[in-house]
């Protein structure tokens, strides 16, 4: 679990605050940034292919040193591959595309995606890299967050929208005079 050969002089713990840090913070970021940009709708995948998509390619940045996986080049080829499922996992839920969520479907894909997204970390822990793998688990909280206050905004839009419903008058209101 040694990184620190491919990564020129960065720890393992280090590497694995990174990546993790960088797929559920600097992404979502990066790509809600540019949310309207025609980029996304080429290269738009649908979520149920998105979500795996990142599920395997980062099992396999993760878990590659342990099961010899690993190519030669380590995390300098992981780490792109990585960011590029990435970005395909974050369109679907911040982007304007055909393939964006609904507010349920983001808050259910977020929080689905968050434990899935660990799994690879306790592999990594059960072989006895306990730091490497905590770093992970603790830098991919952002995600666990980003699903939460979506939630929040989704519920308080939705209490806004039964509100106005409900304050609005009627046709046959006498009292709205």
């Amino acid at each position: 679990m040694d990184h620190s050969t491919h990564m020129g002089g960065l720890s393992s713990v280090a590497v694995m605050a990174c990546s993790g840090f960088v797929l559920a913070a600097v992404l979502p970021g990066v790509v809600w940034g540019l949310r309207r940009s025609f980029l996304w709708e080429r290269v738009s995948l649908h979520p149920g292919i998105a979500l795996p998509l990142l599920l395997l390619v980062h099992a396999w940045a993760v878990l590659g040193d342990l099961v010899r996986l690993m190519p030669t080049g380590g995390p300098l080829v992981t780490e792109p591959i990585l960011i590029v499922a990435g970005v395909l996992f974050w369109i679907p839920v911040v982007a304007d595309t055909r393939h964006h969520l609904s507010d349920a479907g983001r808050c259910l894909y977020l929080f689905l995606a968050a434990p899935l997204l660990d799994l690879p970390a306790l592999g990594v822990i059960a072989a006895g890299h306990s730091a490497e793998g905590l770093t992970m688990i603790v830098a991919m909280l952002p995600i666990g967050v980003i699903a939460a206050a979506l939630t929040w905004e989704w519920v308080n839009r939705e209490e806004r929208l039964a509100a106005d419903v409900l304050a609005a008058p009627t046709a046959g209101d006498t009292h709205a005079r």
